[in-house]
């Protein structure tokens, strides 16, 4: 995980934090990605160790499940209907800005 001990959730991710973030982000499906990289461009100044514990969790699924989630096909259930993980949900819907 990207939090250590000393980083409360609320904090901002480092430079090196957020690299690694984006690393593990990567998908095998190409819209994703797309989707992936816009909330990077817009967010990653914002981006909180909560945020990314939360994004590093819609990383778990499949391709096809996470492009459902962010094209609102579905929504989250289960371990998944968290505050944090509907912020990320609420930030990678948003249209692009130009």
């Amino acid at each position: 995980m990207l939090q250590t001990h000393s980083s409360p959730p609320d904090d901002i991710l480092s430079d090196v934090e957020l690299n690694k973030l984006r690393w593990r982000c990567r998908r095998g499906l190409l819209e994703n990605d797309l989707l992936i990289e816009r909330f990077f461009k817009q967010y990653a100044g914002q981006i909180t160790h909560a945020r990314a514990a939360a994004l590093l969790a819609l990383m778990d699924l499949p391709d096809n499940d996470l492009l459902d989630l962010f094209l609102v096909r579905t929504e989250p259930t289960q371990g998944l209907c968290t505050e944090q993980i509907h912020d990320v949900l609420r930030c990678l819907r948003q249209p692009r800005v130009l």
